[in-house]
């Protein structure tokens, strides 16, 4: 494996969260659970001392990542900010993959530095024939080393694949390859140990720091199927400071939700996605009740390429800085794709993109 070849040596902080990645078979049951810290997991990753980079192993939590929660992922972003504020040129986070997509998106949305974060995992744990946390811990810590990473916010290395954040779903429940990106494709690839970065994205949407509140923000997610008679969907007095829906294709549901969904929008944001997880939510193709044109003219907000896992990180991050139901908006606009980013509504810090 070639060496990166940086103008000077690197520094690289894994901050270790658990996940398959760090599991071991129990005595009692044969099954996985997180037991590995981040050293142990460094400590058999073959080929990394050829990176020449020195990498500082950091023990956050040892969780399964559907365990995960967003008091954990305050930790680490205060890790991250204390270890780049000390100097280091990157940072790799190891997790469990249930969580990844919407754990990356997040840290993106508040990374307001060039330095590369880089999210990683595994499928297979490290008792399996094949495991792949070795290689793909080798492939993060040589894309956040790489100059070419900076400026790129968090980025999703797995299965040698560089993605963005904003676009990386988990795609398959146990194959290897599960990390795609449906809308865009990958960012690049990591050839013969060093990022090959083939396309970068046009702009970063970074979120101010949140406002000082007593309230944490609570934003549920609801998934329009078949028959659906409304009775789940929540009225306008539940603890809820904001909604997601799940819609069927570019953004439709059936005719007798369009009422209930109208007057949740007086009340707090509404933010219609599409349930297919790839594709653009529209805004004026079809016409008839239920439609996307119909529920958006009633005050629903257009997720447009957002997902609905990745537009409810989305809202409740803007929901701990403002309330102001125009901002949320113009927000969606842009990191949904279909408005033009100079009107993200605060300015990218110069920092996040040298």
């Amino acid at each position: 494996m070639p060496h990166i070849n940086p103008d000077r040596p690197r520094r690289i902080a894994v901050l270790g969260l658990g996940g398959t990645i760090a599991m071991t078979a129990t005595d009692d049951t044969g099954g996985a659970v997180p037991a590995l810290s981040a050293e142990q997991l460094l400590a058999v990753v073959p080929g990394l001392a050829a990176l020449d980079v020195t990498v500082e192993a950091v023990d956050v939590r040892r969780l399964p990542g559907a365990s995960v929660t967003f008091y954990d992922l305050d930790a680490v972003r205060t890790l991250v900010a204390e270890r780049l504020a000390d100097g280091v040129d990157g940072v790799v986070v190891t997790q469990g993959t249930d969580t990844i997509e919407e754990t990356s998106y997040l840290l993106d949305l508040t990374h307001d530095r060039p330095e590369p974060v880089v999210v990683t995992g595994a499928m297979r744990n490290p008792s399996l024939a094949g495991a792949d946390g070795p290689a793909n811990l080798l492939a993060a810590v040589a894309t956040a080393a790489h100059p070419h990473a900076r400026g790129l916010g968090v980025l999703v290395v797995f299965a040698d694949e560089v993605h963005a954040a904003r676009r990386v779903r988990k795609t398959h429940a146990t194959s290897p390859a599960t990390f795609q990106s449906p809308n865009g494709g990958p960012l690049g690839y990591v050839v013969e140990g060093q990022p090959r970065i083939l396309n970068r994205l046009g702009h970063r949407t970074v979120v101010p720091a949140p406002r000082a509140a007593t309230h944490t923000p609570r934003v549920g997610l609801y998934t329009v199927a078949l028959g659906d008679d409304g009775d789940l969907l929540p009225g306008p007095n539940a603890r809820l400071d904001g909604l997601v829906v799940a819609a069927f294709g570019a953004g439709h549901v059936p005719a007798h939700l369009v009422a209930p969904l109208e007057r949740l929008a007086a009340h707090m944001p509404v933010v219609l996605a599409s349930r297919t997880g790839a594709g653009p939510g529209l805004a004026t193709t079809y016409g008839f009740p239920g439609s996307e044109s119909d529920l958006l003219a009633r005050g629903l907000i257009r997720a447009g390429f957002l997902d609905p896992f990745k537009a409810r990180i989305l809202l409740r991050t803007l929901l701990t800085t403002t309330g102001d139901r125009d901002t949320i908006t113009a927000a969606f606009a842009v990191a949904g794709g279909y408005a033009d980013p100079v009107t993200w509504p605060w300015p990218t810090p110069p920092a996040a993109l040298t």
